[in-house]
């Protein structure tokens, strides 16, 4: 018996990965935060799959129906919004399964912020402008961020800020960042990327909390803070150039 912690990605049912729909399909248990994971992605389980909405669970009670699965010999579907390796809360699941002898295998998912690039037309990276991103998020009722975390240090590197969880404390956000990028610093806001009722907001630091607030975007949302998401005038990469070429690089 096996845990399979898959990625369902953003949001769309079809931007979940070929090997995550797979792992899917092959097991008879699944687990799923009904909040986040679409239903749709549930169809690729088997029709008689065992199905455990998570959201109302403490991760004891989760622990315990992984732990029943591997008792009765059945492979198990862990399903988490976006990609297990940012804010998703595995690492202690993993933990867990690991003091008890359960094996588990991790299927990445495309995680929110690509969704959202991918929404706003913009490479995170641009030549001579930005090659630096930085994920983060805000501490309030969650989980204190650690010593040096905070957004007025990493604002100081000028590196794109994508920011999880923060929506709410988009007025926060601003006041924080603000000495650092400047008034006129772009901004994006996509909510819901990739789903049909996805939310796009651009603007600058001047102006996003006050769009934030009017379109009540309140979760489920990334904030992307930094100058490549306006960047129009920049040199081309070397990855291409034909000076690349003619030197054999």
């Amino acid at each position: 018996m096996t845990v399979y912690f898959i990625g369902a990605g953003p949001g769309a049912a079809d931007l979940i990965t070929v090997r995550g729909a797979r792992r899917l399909a092959g097991c008879p248990v699944c687990l799923y935060a009904g909040s986040l994971v679409p239903r749709e992605l549930l169809a690729e389980c088997p029709p008689d799959a065992r199905l455990v909405d998570t959201a109302q669970l403490n991760l004891d009670q989760i622990t315990a129906e992984l732990t029943s699965a591997h008792e009765q010999g059945h492979d198990v579907a862990r399903l988490h919004s976006g990609d297990p390796s940012v804010f998703s809360a595995v690492a202690e699941q993993m933990r867990r399964l690991d003091a008890a002898g359960i094996p588990y295998e991790v299927v990445p998912g495309v995680p929110a912020f690509a969704a959202a690039a991918a929404a706003l037309k913009r490479e995170l990276t641009v030549p001579t402008v930005g090659q630096t991103v930085i994920l983060t998020r805000v501490a309030n009722r969650a989980t204190a961020m650690p010593e040096g975390e905070d957004l007025a240090t990493l604002g100081r590197s000028g590196a794109l800020l994508v920011l999880h969880l923060a929506a709410q404390y988009v007025d926060r956000v601003v006041t924080e960042l603000l000495p650092h990028y400047g008034a006129d610093c772009p901004v994006a806001v996509v909510a819901m990327a990739s789903r049909p009722d996805e939310v796009i907001l651009r603007g600058t630091l001047t102006d996003i909390a006050e769009q934030v607030h009017t379109a009540g975007v309140i979760r489920t949302a990334v904030i992307m803070v930094g100058r490549t998401l306006g960047a129009e005038q920049f040199g081309d990469s070397h990855l291409y150039s034909a000076e690349r070429e003619r030197h054999g690089c």
